[in-house]
């Protein structure tokens, strides 16, 4: 797992829209922390330091150490919502968490030794049915990505998750399917000259016979 980011963060006085739309206009995103076994914490936060985490790519899988006043508050995003047009954060959620919690985030899947495999390498197609895989870690172990072997996967192979080794303290959040991850498929190409090799094409459907 990466290291904890961090934020600074201050108390909100006030709540209500008024409140949160001039705070938004000092540049500033309302946001609250809850969970635990505490009351709901409304605090503010600087957009130009959300924006930045943001943009990292795994801030919303993250633990994110938001510093209130001097008192460090481990958390987890949960929401950070957006401006329909300007994409500008808006307010942001984050759950407390306690150092043996569990929660469920979505993880990304990383396919490793491509070149290995004996499908990809006639020229068949690794079709990605899920990017992300819904997991229930541990809080101090959430991993970055789950990297899948392909090494040895022919065309028509496919892989489940009961085919993934996850890591130590975390677990599918589906466990009532095997659900697909991908496949290796022909590419249509591929798949239109095989069914040109025989004597004649079969009629489109739908297309009447001479």
């Amino acid at each position: 797992m990466s290291d904890a980011l961090t934020l600074p963060a201050e108390l909100r006085e006030r709540a209500g829209k008024g409140a949160s739309r001039a705070l938004r206009r000092e540049g500033r995103v309302p946001a609250v922390i809850y969970g635990g076994n505490d009351e709901p914490t409304p605090i503010h936060i600087e957009e130009r330091a959300l924006l930045r985490q943001l943009n990292s790519g795994h801030f919303m899988n993250s633990i994110v150490m938001i510093d209130v006043g001097g008192k460090p508050v481990r958390t987890i995003p949960k929401d950070v919502a957006l401006h329909p047009v300007t994409d500008r954060p808006l307010h942001a959620d984050f759950l407390r968490l306690s150092k043996d919690s569990k929660i469920q985030v979505a993880v990304p899947v990383v396919f490793v030794n491509e070149e290995e495999s004996p499908g990809l390498k006639k020229g068949a197609v690794l079709n990605v049915v899920r990017h992300e895989l819904e997991l229930v870690c541990e809080s101090d172990k959430i991993p970055d990505d789950i990297q899948i072997d392909v090494t040895g996967l022919d065309v028509g192979d496919s892989i489940h998750i009961s085919n993934v080794t996850l890591p130590q303290g975390s677990e599918s959040a589906i466990t009532d399917r095997d659900f697909t991850i991908a496949t290796i498929v022909a590419p249509s190409a591929l798949r239109s000259s095989e069914g040109e090799d025989g004597d004649e094409a079969a009629p489109a459907e739908g297309e009447a016979e001479s």
